[in-house]
């Protein structure tokens, strides 16, 4: 029996250009990432608390809601010091799988959404779209309850059974609105009857073992602006606009 926690993690090389340090390695057979809180760069507007911390209490968020939008994620000494770590998890390389891609200006596939115009590097029109999913859109409606501030294309998984991962969820959860996503292809439509009892039931779990879970990983003005999102997203009934002057998408997208 593997202890993910315990048992040696061994590590095989680093991913680059990842912008704070970010290693692959195994646990026994177990292949995972490593994110070590002496790798993470500071960040100005994110002064409390460690990438790290963000990430594991993003799956216990994920967890809680009952979507599977996280892989799982704990922490644990490594190599470099205490870390996150995240089961890995391959996604498909078939291109029919993109769950967020670029294509002609205008020219939106069947079973997508248009999210925005622009140019390309090439300076070629081009439109950024997202399939339109079931597990997609469930992301949408995670990152609204965790304020997640870079979803970016790069940062969903697509798996060959159609299920749609998200990971590097390092800034989230600031009492501050700062969400930032390329899925916005849902804006304004009203939530469905699930979403709506999957966002209560996460509400009421911060009034118990969810809340003393996070309570290890944010602060306490964290956990209760995550209670006003849900507050707010019951009550409102739909999916939000942008707001802010803050970019309502991040750059790059993917």
């Amino acid at each position: 029996m593997i202890d993910l926690v315990e048992d040696e993690l061994v590590l095989h090389g680093r991913i680059m250009p990842a912008s704070n340090a970010t290693f692959v390695g195994e646990i026994g057979e177990v292949r995972v990432v490593y994110k070590p809180v002496a790798g993470e760069r500071p960040l100005w507007d994110f002064p409390d608390g460690t990438l790290a911390d963000r990430e594991v209490a993003a799956y216990l968020v994920s967890e809680a809601i009952g979507w599977d939008v996280v892989p799982e994620t704990w922490l644990r000494e490594g190599p470099h010091g205490l870390g996150m770590v995240q089961r890995w998890q391959e996604p498909d390389p078939d291109p029919d799988q993109e769950a967020v891609t670029l294509v002609p200006e205008g020219r939106v596939p069947p079973g997508y959404r248009r999210v925005f115009d622009g140019l390309d590097g090439q300076d070629q029109p081009v439109s950024l779209v997202h399939e339109d999913s079931p597990p997609l859109r469930r992301m949408a409606v995670f990152d609204i309850v965790v304020n997640n501030a870079d979803r970016k294309g790069g940062h969903v998984l697509e798996m060959s059974d159609g299920h749609r991962y998200g990971v590097d969820h390092g800034v989230t959860f600031h009492t501050d609105h700062k969400l930032r996503t390329v899925l916005w292809g849902w804006l304004g439509e009203r939530l469905t009857d699930a979403e709506i009892a999957a966002v209560s039931r996460l509400r009421a779990a911060l009034g118990g073992d969810l809340g003393d879970a996070l309570g290890f990983h944010l602060t306490e003005p964290e956990i209760d602006a995550i209670a006003r999102r849900c507050d707010r997203l019951v009550a409102r009934g739909s999916m939000p606009a942008p707001r802010g002057e803050w970019p309502a998408i991040p750059w790059p997208p993917f």
